[in-house]
């Protein structure tokens, strides 16, 4: 076991290693290979869907996980997926938009401090009731001029 957890850890290991490892039964290894940044976007969009929500919260995190799996971890059940895919920079417009109408304070926060959320959805964070993400949609909007 310690064996799988050091090659999932290690960015030298072979995608096809990490595309088996993706799909192990032990959800720290898993764990491990979603937080691989060498991880095919293939095995991370699998990932993207795993049942542990600890997996799911390492993908969400990767600088490495494309898009179409953040749309997906973008509707996660878990707020702390959600507050990752808020944070990525690879986290689409669309998706930003989407999340900016989180019912989770702190997803609506994150979303409002990422620098690829469009401008129209920071002058709409910009009038938040909440004095966090008013000022986070503020001061992002002024270093987006």
């Amino acid at each position: 076991m310690k064996q799988k957890k050091r090659l999932a850890k290690n960015t030298s290991t072979p995608a096809e290693v990490l595309a088996v490892l993706a799909k192990d039964e032990d959800a720290d290894v898993r764990c491990f290979v979603a937080k691989n940044t060498s991880t095919s976007t293939e095995a991370l969009a699998v990932l993207a869907k795993d049942k542990h929500e600890g997996v799911r919260w390492y993908v969400a995190h990767n600088t490495s996980t494309p898009a179409e799996a953040l749309a997906v971890l973008a509707k996660d059940k878990n707020k702390y997926v959600r507050w990752c895919v808020a944070t990525n920079a690879n986290t689409s417009a669309e998706v930003l938009a989407a999340l900016a109408k989180d019912k989770d304070v702190d997803t609506r926060r994150f979303v409002a401090e990422n620098t690829n959320t469009p401008a129209e959805v920071l002058a709409v964070l910009a009038k938040s009731k909440n004095d966090y993400i008013r000022e986070a949609a503020k001061k992002n909007k002024c270093s987006q001029r």
